[in-house]
């Protein structure tokens, strides 16, 4: 199994740090709103990620984070946290705020058929791990204070933005950070004070000073809490890597002393639109999950549409090739349900043949629109059984998550028989115009008749 290691820029043989065992954290949203389909692609990304691992006979613990605080409007470590601002728009209280969208993305991951991870973990809950680890930096000598909060001195640190490949003496100051107090452009907030002439609502006693901690902070305390000081991967979206990651990296590492914190770092490219901007809440290219269905789209329409493009592939997105993407998937659907009960004997020797190239194709660093292309190939042949077809679908889908296991016949109602047989009389007797009008009857009524060499077959329209 080989994935692309953003830390190396290299494909490389995966090998877990413990023989047949997989630490794996993800960052989670920041729920101040709701996820947008770019965001959801990346956590399809790592849930194929996840279902290969386990394919590959692995014991993954999966560990995602809950952004509740700390996030600001600036990756300066300046403005409102993002939660304050919810708070202002919608009237509510912060934890009001975090258990709303909390609850939605959940939802929307849920249609996803996307595998929960094994525990979730909110920032508000683990302040106590986060100030430990603050203090484990201080007693080390990586933090100084400011008027506003304590920062990581990134000076301490020689290798200092190796995921980003960030060159240091390049910056100039003022065009990614304002200096402001900070000692260097890069260093960061571990923890922000809260504002001496009002209360916060989200703000804790520490040993520093009352506030709350800065973003990237939770990431470290919460993984390493739940996964060791040291595990196999992480993920996230291209957007963390020169900061966020970069940022987590830099404090996990001077705080255990050990290098690498984590051996795998894979991330997933943006969603953008046909302009070439990428998706994101600020702007008004803002599509939700909701936003596909009230269109007429499942998600797994979109999921499949997902699974057609590398995850280290930009995915252009138009409703032309969703619209694209749903066609594709209702066939599949069509074609399974055809083949579901299929009976015969089977071929063990082309199920292995077309089991190894799946198997090829996704342990290739995720190569799910090569998979989706050995699946289409297996329904296309023509030497390989109903039975066979359908067995080794089910397998493929353990990675692609299409839901194929659970797919069942809809019922069709009585009175829509009623109309298709009625149909059936009319064509025979080449009543072309009562055959179509009854056609278009059933069409109303949200069904499909289509004509075959046995007479008709009905599907949902």
């Amino acid at each position: 199994m080989k994935l692309y290691n953003t830390l190396t820029r290299k494909r490389e043989e995966f090998v877990p740090i413990k023989k047949g065992q997989v630490g794996m954290y993800c960052c989670g949203p920041t729920v101040y709103n709701f996820a947008h389909i770019g965001n959801l692609r990346s956590y399809i990304f790592s849930d194929v990620l996840k279902r290969v691992l386990k394919f590959n006979n692995y014991k993954v613990k999966h560990v995602m984070n809950i952004t509740d605080v700390g996030h600001l409007t600036s990756d300066a470590d300046e403005g409102e946290d993002k939660m304050i601002l919810a708070m202002r728009r919608e009237g509510k209280t912060a934890y009001q705020i975090a258990e709303f969208y909390t609850k939605a993305f959940k939802g929307d991951i849920k249609k996803l058929n996307i595998i929960e991870p094994d525990i979730w973990c909110k920032a508000t809950e683990h302040i106590k791990e986060q100030i430990e680890l603050i203090e484990k930096l201080e007693k080390k000598g990586f933090t100084y204070k400011t008027s506003d909060g304590i920062y990581f001195d990134t000076s301490k640190l020689k290798d200092y933005g190796k995921l980003a490949k960030i060159k240091i003496e390049e910056l100039q100051a003022g065009k990614r950070v304002g200096l402001g107090e900070k000692k260097s452009k890069t260093d960061f907030a571990l923890w922000k004070f809260s504002p001496k002439d009002k209360k916060r609502e989200m703000e804790w006693a520490s040993p520093f000073g009352k506030g709350f901690p800065g973003w990237h902070l939770e990431c470290s305390a919460m993984s390493m809490k739940y996964l060791g000081k040291q595990f196999d991967i992480h993920t996230g979206g291209i957007d963390h890597i020169p900061v966020h990651h970069t940022n987590e990296i830099a404090q996990s590492e001077a705080a255990i002393s050990k290098k690498p914190w984590v051996k795998y770092w894979l991330h997933g490219e943006f969603l953008v639109l046909a302009k070439g901007e990428k998706m994101a809440k600020s702007g008004e290219n803002f599509i939700t999950l909701s936003t596909l269905e009230k269109k007429g789209f499942s998600p797994l329409d979109y999921r499949y549409f997902c699974l057609g493009t590398h995850y280290r592939k930009p995915l252009m997105f138009s409703y032309e090739a969703l619209e694209g993407a749903k066609v594709a998937y209702k066939k599949l659907v069509e074609k399974v349900l055809e083949l579901k009960g299929s009976k015969g004997k089977e071929n063990k020797i082309l199920q292995k043949k077309y089991l190894e190239t799946f198997t090829k194709d996704i342990n290739d660093d995720l190569n799910t629109p090569k998979a989706l292309a050995t699946m289409w190939e297996v329904i296309k042949e023509n030497k390989i059984t109903d039975k066979d077809k359908y067995l080794l679908l089910l397998i493929f889908d353990e990675i692609l998550g299409l839901g194929l296991k659970y797919l069942k016949k809809d019922k069709i109602p009585e009175k829509i028989v009623e109309l298709a047989e009625e149909r059936l009389k009319a064509r025979n007797g080449k009543d072309w115009k009562k055959s179509d009008q009854l056609r278009e009857e059933i069409k109303k009524l949200g069904y499909i008749v289509g004509d075959t060499k046995e007479g008709y077959e009905i599907n949902k329209a």
